[in-house]
Formats: structure tokens, C-alpha cells, sequence
């Protein structure tokens, strides 16, 4: 490369923190130096291209890099393996991770200024058999301020989304896999909910995105500040509302639920594949039924599709075996057959070839009426409380991934990519 891409804009060390040899590192010779223009030059090109992480993985003869661009992984040109360690030492020393420790793994993050936009870099570095394989998180927090009612929502998802977040006390859960959005769509609640009245705490494992005017603690699980031990403390604190990053253990389940019903409004995330799962695993996990019933307020499933390319979309007909496979009647997502409206991405240079750019939230919302109340203290089980809310009117993770489909944002491959049958 003849010109440093980010010359003027060089990674920060945390706000605060100040380092002699970060200042040595930052300084114009050292901005020439040619790892620092390989580093550089990946950092600027996974912004550029809209990535969320960036992989740089050594093999015996070749250092791959790849970038999850719309969650899918992309390869991009490889790092030459002699600049492998220089590349490894420079991304630890932006980390403030230890660069003499090769043994055991490390995280660290830095900040980085693009387009006016300043950017948080969560950085994993693991030992692995030719070297140390790094995975750097890219968080972008002006998708946090965005609100809900930008994040693709239905209007029957926003409206129970709002109704909950209204209320005074209580638990909203969010479930779904690693990946899929959680902590977007509870960083949008809190930012929602973040005025100078409120008294907002989280506990978090990591701190994803740092948050002004809401108070974030990060566990160290070495030290003995736990979930369980980090909540007992925050209620002290006397919170207004309160964030668990996750449910994990049947302890913290138990103390945040509580909580709810204590005068705070609690959020947190289960792993789960569906809304009613939720339920049964906080039953498994030794919570009273009672208890359940009492505090959940609202339990939201969520994944991540991919949208179709803006620049290269074009309208296609689907076929009756793909409608066949939806296994879905059209007319009960859409009865206007006119506002059926498929398209599909050519592919082009936006899009880096594969059709979709950007991605939105598929979810399902199970709002805990009475009658649920009575399904969940009777232990009625997780498909039973999924058919009487489906009955109800409950949008699931297929139909509201159809209707998305249907109305030419998405594609049926995403449908069936994100999605299962009975979800």
C-alpha cells in the first residue's frame, strides 16, 4: 500500500488510560512501519465493507483473513505469513492485552474513528496451533440510537414491544442463538428508556457497547463477581431498571426474577429456540411457576435475515414448490394478492456479489396474558402455550420471516436459512 488508509485516524486506547508505548506506537514513524499498515489496512476494509467481525486465522504456510459480512463469512486476501507475529503483536498492544503471554487466551478493545463515526473494536485472541487466531467484534454504537422502530420490527411487534417497556416493573426476555441480534434490540430498549428520571444498571459479560448515563458492570468470574453476585449488589443500588446480560444458572434466574416483582423492570436473554421455550427453561433451571407467572411480562424470539441488495434487487415469481415448501397458505399472511411482491439480488458490487446488503430482526412475541398465567402455573408445556398464543394471533419466527418475504425485503432461501418449520 502507498498511502495509509487510516494515517489520520489511528486506533485509540481507552478513554482515560494513557501509555507510553501506545503514545511510541501512535506516533508518525510508527505509523509508516509496514505492519501497521497491514493492520490498518484490514481495519479500514472491514469498515468500508460494512463487516461485524473480523477473522485473521494462521495456518502453517498462509495467515487467512475473513470478514462476516450480513453473517455470513467472506474471504478476503491473506495476511503474508512472515508478518504474521508483527500482526499478532500490534493488534494486542491497540488491545492493551499482555504481548509476552502466548499461552492462555486474552480480550481486549480498542476504539477507532471512520466517516465521523467512532467505532469499538471487542478483540479475541486464542492460542491455536500455528500461532494465535484472532476474532475482532466490530460495534457500532449509533445502531444503538437508532430506536425500535428502526430496527425492522412488524407494527404487531413494535406495538407489544412498547406495551411492555411501558410498564413499571417486570421481565422482558429476549432468546435466540449467539448471533442473532439479542443485545442490539435490548441496547435499543435501554436506549429507549435512558432519561436522567431513570436509574439504569447492567451486568454484562462482556460490556458490549458502553452506554452514556446507564451504569455498566463487567463480571470477573476470577474475583467472584458473578451474575448472581453482580445482581445482589445492583439492588442496592436501587435501580429503576435492570439489565442481565444473560440467564445462565437457576441463582441468577431466581434473584432477577424477584427483582421483577420488587418494583424493577428487568431485561436479560435466555438461549432458547422459541418464546414459550423460555418458559420451560426457567422451570428446568428451578424457578417457580408461580414466580414465572408473576414476573414475565413478555418474551420476544429472535433471528437475523439478510435483506435483499437495494442496488440490484429485481422482482421474481416464486414457483409453487418454493410455496410448497413455505408450507404456508398466502392468503393468511397476505390477502392481497397484489402486495405479494418477491425480488431476489443479482448481485453487484454494493453487495460484493451475493445479493443481500444489510440485515433485520425475524421475531415472534409472546405477551404473557391470564391466561397463559394459568397455563404456566398448571406447567402446561412450552407447545401448549405456543398453540394457544398462535391461536391468539402470535406472530411465529416463520410467519413473520414470510411476511417479510412476501413483501420483497428478504428472499425464501433466508426463510428457510434462519428458520425451521415448526418455529
Amino acid at each position: 500500500m502507498a498511502d495509509d488508509p487510516l494515517k489520520n485516524s489511528p486506533p485509540q486506547e481507552e478513554e482515560g488510560q494513557q501509555d507510553d508505548d501506545l503514545d511510541a506506537v501512535h506516533s508518525g514513524l510508527a505509523e509508516d512501519a509496514p505492519v501497521v499498515r497491514i493492520v490498518n489496512g484490514v481495519l479500514h476494509e472491514a469498515m468500508k465493507r460494512g463487516a461485524s467481525d473480523i477473522h485473521i486465522e494462521p495456518f502453517e504456510k498462509a495467515v487467512r483473513v475473513r470478514y462476516r459480512i450480513d453473517g455470513a463469512l467472506q474471504e478476503m486476501p491473506p495476511i503474508p505469513k512472515q508478518n504474521q507475529n508483527a500482526v499478532l503483536t500490534r493488534i494486542k498492544i491497540l488491545s492493551r492485552m499482555d504481548i509476552t503471554e502466548s499461552r492462555i487466551p486474552q480480550d481486549g478493545r480498542f476504539k477507532m474513528r471512520f466517516k465521523e463515526k467512532e467505532l469499538d473494536f471487542r478483540v479475541s485472541v486464542l492460542p491455536v496451533y500455528s500461532g494465535g487466531k484472532i476474532v475482532m467484534r466490530i460495534l457500532d454504537k449509533e445502531s444503538l440510537s437508532l430506536g425500535l422502530d428502526r430496527l425492522g420490527f412488524l407494527p404487531e411487534t413494535l406495538n407489544n414491544f412498547k406495551e411492555a417497556i411501558r410498564r413499571p416493573f417486570g421481565m422482558i426476555l429476549i432468546t435466540g442463538p449467539t448471533g442473532s441480534g439479542k443485545s442490539t434490540t435490548l441496547y435499543s430498549i435501554l436506549n429507549q428508556l435512558n432519561t436522567p428520571e431513570k436509574n439504569i444498571i447492567t451486568i454484562e459479560d462482556p460490556i458490549e457497547y458502553q452506554v452514556r448515563g446507564i451504569t455498566q458492570i463487567q463480571t470477573k468470574a476470577e474475583v467472584g463477581m458473578d451474575f448472581a453476585s453482580g445482581l445482589r449488589a445492583i439492588l442496592r443500588q436501587s435501580p429503576d431498571i435492570v439489565m442481565v446480560g444473560e440467564i445462565r444458572d437457576s441463582e441468577t434466574a431466581d434473584i432477577a426474577i424477584k427483582a421483577s416483582l420488587t418494583g424493577q423492570l428487568v431485561l436479560s436473554t435466555l438461549h432458547t429456540n422459541d418464546a414459550a421455550g423460555a418458559v420451560a427453561r426457567l422451570v428446568d433451571m428451578g424457578v417457580e411457576p408461580f414466580l414465572i407467572s408473576s414476573s414475565v411480562i413478555l418474551v420476544a424470539a429472535q433471528r437475523l435475515c439478510r435483506k435483499v441488495c437495494d442496488a440490484c434487487k429485481e422482482r421474481v415469481e416464486l414457483s409453487p414448490e418454493v410455496l410448497k415448501q413455505l408450507n404456508v397458505d398466502p392468503d393468511r399472511i397476505e390477502p392481497d394478492p397484489k402486495k405479494r411482491v418477491f425480488h431476489r439480488g443479482k448481485g453487484c458490487e454494493k453487495c460484493s456479489q451475493t445479493g443481500y446488503k444489510g440485515r433485520m430482526g425475524v421475531l415472534e412475541t409472546l405477551m404473557i396474558d391470564d391466561n397463559i398465567r394459568e397455563m404456566i402455573l398448571k406447567r402446561s408445556s412450552a407447545y401448549e402455550i405456543k398453540d394457544y398464543a398462535v391461536s391468539k394471533g402470535m406472530t411465529t419466527l416463520r410467519d413473520d420471516a414470510i411476511k417479510k418475504c412476501f413483501a420483497g425485503l428478504t428472499t425464501p432461501d433466508e426463510v428457510f436459512r434462519v428458520t425451521s418449520e415448526d418455529e
